[in-house]
């Protein structure tokens, strides 16, 4: 084990700065920071009154979120000199505390990343809702997503064409599902914000993306139709990008690590040009998500879909100071 370091205020707060940037799932930022002044441990807890109890009644999709909020703290401590070891679930005893990351260092300067630009894309990235222009991506940038994903326990599957049509099809499914579900609508719909509204959470309006006008993309209709009105639909990318981001078990732990392998795929595609945004319609109703698996491997369970290619920054969307806790 590392020699502690004690982490002064200057270092807590690039931490956390790091850590609230991080997309989570209508950002709800589920998530909540206190420093353990005994161990000198920041540790990173849920937060049960930012849920989803009909879209993700597992919290799956809360710790994919919290997964990715670890992984920019740990890019943030690193560009701090600092070494920091991460435990997941460390206390069965605290089900709400869900992961810790203690500060160990300092780090040599031949320790330090230099030069992938993923802590300076952190700022950078938003999600991207708006049509992509289909120039396609250079392989060897596929491969390092693809990479990214591994090295963070998680795998990455970009489908051919007839594969990205199936994973398109079961979104098209599921996003119909939801907007026949009036008590799902008026949940997704209770994270929207109105344009000028100060909100710490949630999408503003100004943030949605059109629908696509040749009805090939299943972007998500936040607003659930009138009376929130929706932007005009635009023509999007003939030939989508996606991957599939899975995992070869289905725990809790799992899907922090997850979280943890998208932030580093999302980052990875960001400092190198790209733009990104999430599809999680079908991960949301188990039989689709079951069959979103890739055929003929075992132990395969969805977490995400990602679309990414060229094209307009997305809109950001706000972050709030109370959720870091000291």
């Amino acid at each position: 084990m590392g020699t502690q370091v004690l982490p002064d205020a200057a270092v807590m707060e690039a931490l956390l700065s790091a850590a609230v940037m991080a997309p989570s799932i209508h950002n709800t930022q589920p998530w909540r920071f206190r420093l353990d002044p005994v161990g000198q441990v920041l540790e990173v807890h849920s937060a049960p009154g930012r849920t989803l109890p009909l879209t993700d009644p597992v919290h799956r999709a809360q710790f994919l979120s919290v997964g990715a909020a670890v992984f920019n703290i740990r890019l943030a401590a690193v560009h701090q000199g600092r070494r920091p070891e991460v435990t997941l679930l460390p206390d069965p005893r605290l089900p709400g505390l869900l992961a810790a990351v203690r500060l160990t260092g300092p780090l040599a300067p031949d320790e330090r990343t230099s030069g992938d630009g993923l802590y300076e894309a952190i700022a950078r990235r938003h999600t991207s809702r708006l049509p992509f222009t289909g120039r396609s991506v250079p392989e060897p940038v596929v491969a390092e997503m693809t990479a990214a994903a591994h090295s963070a326990g998680a795998r990455l599957h970009v489908p051919d064409f007839a594969g990205t049509r199936r994973l398109l099809g079961l979104t098209t499914t599921a996003e119909a599902r939801t907007n026949d579900t009036p008590a799902r609508t008026a949940e997704t719909r209770s994270w929207l914000t109105a344009p000028g509204a100060v909100a710490p959470y949630g999408i503003p309006v100004t943030a949605l993306g059109p629908p696509d006008a040749a009805g090939r993309m299943p972007m998500r209709d936040f607003t659930g139709g009138p009376p929130v009105p929706r932007p005009p639909a635009l023509w999007f990318e003939r030939h989508v990008q996606l991957a599939l981001l899975w995992t070869g078990h289905d725990r809790r732990e799992d899907w922090l690590r997850a979280g943890q392998a998208l932030q580093y795929v999302l980052l990875t595609a960001t400092a190198r040009g790209l733009r990104t945004s999430l599809l999680h319609q079908a991960m949301e109703w188990p039989d689709l998500r079951s069959a979103a698996a890739l055929p003929g491997v075992k132990r395969c369970h969805p977490q995400l879909l990602i679309r990414f290619g060229y094209g307009p920054d997305g809109g950001s969307t706000p972050r709030a100071a109370g959720a870091r806790r000291w």
